[in-house]
């Protein structure tokens, strides 16, 4: 699986982008893909992930409310719409994949599951 991300750029406070992250290979239900940002000195955050069969997703409490997480089956498409920005989402945000095999799995925020990963796209929020 090959994941290449785009849509980042330099908005100002309050403002709003939308992230797309293009997967090749096999993709199917039992896959969870999330996106992920490191900003300036700062660790990995993960921000939201998403169950590509069932839809079921979860969300960091700092973009709950803000941020949107969706995909696209058919073109095997990943999304973030982010609104309401604010300079703390500044970063380097990745998608990112992995197998999983229960809509709980979600939750885990954490990352470091994930096994596929893209380059990144630079998100500045100012």
């Amino acid at each position: 699986v090959q994941l290449v991300e785009s849509g980042g750029g330099s908005v100002q406070a309050g403002g709003q982008l939308r992230l797309s992250c293009a997967a090749s290979g096999s993709l199917h239900s039992n896959f969870c893909m999330g996106w992920f940002r490191q900003g300036p000195g700062k660790e990995r955050e993960g921000v939201a992930v998403i169950r590509f069969g069932s839809g079921a997703a979860a969300y960091a409490d700092s973009v709950k409310g803000r941020f949107i997480v969706s995909r696209d089956n058919t073109k095997n498409m990943l999304y973030l719409q982010m609104n309401s920005l604010k300079p703390e989402d500044t970063g380097l945000y990745h998608c990112a994949a992995r197998m999983c095999w229960s809509d709980a799995e979600v939750f885990e925020l954490g990352g470091f599951r994930f096994i596929y990963w893209g380059h990144g796209t630079q998100v500045t929020v100012s």
